[in-house]
């Protein structure tokens, strides 16, 4: 680990760690809340970072105190020597981390436990097969549980994304928190976002309360943990479970407060927010040999407090201009 101190700082003083890289806007599914259903215009090979592109981010970023990364998609495990990338970026001294569909995770599984990447989100938003072939559109459900359950074997700590949507998995709640009783893994449930193209709209959205009372409901007792600092979940077990669950509630009550996240479009973009229309080039000027330390520090002033500035229900026009998520990287 690195010991710099923090220099990205927005105007509410928040200084920002955590560097979200989404390499590549390719995925092997098209899961209907991330791909529009007319698909997205890829972006060309001239226009996406390079690897020895994406290590130079990295660094300036690590030199100005993150000290810890993410890689993101589309799916990050598609990138063509990814194998040699994270090899690369573990040797920054930063956390790495990774959020992944899991289909071709048993590649990299033994590389991570060399470099020390023990943290991995799956993308899984249903235990049920035939739903999972109507959501992602594809038909690797066998696959992605059977190396779900070669990285819980090797002890790597995992999480579970599920974007709720209701009438689709909403009754699936349960069933996984029934995987957390004698399993260490952590659940998130996501409030769904809106984005471009995935025609949102909160009548599908499934929020923190009614998620807290599905729960206890049927498994009882529910103990609220203590949050890990710029935590994005507020975060609980079930008495006398082994592992835990956590609600991502961005649209009903956003952690905005204590964010100090940025993210890193496959074309060199930074975003200062998931939801920010606007984006600040950092390739170009790279790719001129101009430094980039500057550029982002004052990129970050322009961060808004809260969601880029949209009200509580969310502003259709305002989400309409915004990339879809599939382009701004999980």
């Amino acid at each position: 680990m690195i010991d710099k101190k923090p220099q990205i700082l927005d105007n509410f003083g928040r200084p920002h760690t955590y560097l979200r890289i989404s390499l590549t806007d390719r995925c092997n599914l098209r899961c209907f809340y991330c791909m529009p259903e007319e698909g997205i215009e890829l972006m060309e090979k001239p226009s996406i970072m390079t690897l020895e592109e994406i290590i130079e981010m990295t660094r300036t970023f690590r030199n100005l105190g993150v000290d810890t990364v993410r890689l993101t998609g589309g799916e990050p495990l598609v990138r063509k020597n990814f194998g040699f990338l994270v090899e690369e970026l573990a040797k920054l001294g930063v956390t790495l981390k990774l959020t992944t569909n899991g289909i071709v995770l048993d590649k990299y599984l033994e590389l991570f436990q060399k470099i020390g990447l023990r943290k991995i989100n799956f993308s899984l938003d249903t235990l049920d097969k035939a739903k999972s072939i109507f959501i992602t559109k594809r038909d690797y459900y066998e696959r992605i549980m059977e190396n779900l359950e070669m990285a819980l074997e090797m002890d790597m700590q995992i999480k579970l994304n599920v974007v709720l949507i209701k009438g689709v998995n909403d009754n699936e709640i349960n069933d996984f928190i029934a995987l957390t009783k004698h399993r260490n893994l952590a659940v998130k449930f996501i409030e769904f976002m809106p984005f471009k193209g995935n025609k949102w709209d909160w009548s599908k959205g499934v929020g923190k309360e009614e998620i807290l009372q599905t729960i206890g409901n049927a498994f009882g007792e529910i103990e609220e943990l203590q949050n890990p600092k710029h935590s994005t979940s507020t975060n609980y077990k079930v008495k006398g479970h082994k592992g835990s669950f956590g609600i991502i509630s961005t649209i009903t009550n956003p952690f905005c407060d204590e964010c100090n996240r940025i993210r890193l479009t496959a074309d060199g973009k930074m975003k200062n927010c998931l939801f920010a229309t606007s984006e600040t080039d950092l390739l170009t000027p790279l790719r001129k040999g101009e430094k980039m330390e500057n550029i982002i520090l004052d990129a970050i002033k322009s961060k808004k407090h809260s969601r880029d500035g949209m009200e509580v229900k969310m502003d259709a026009t305002h989400y309409e201009q915004n990339r879809s998520m599939i382009s701004i990287g999980g």
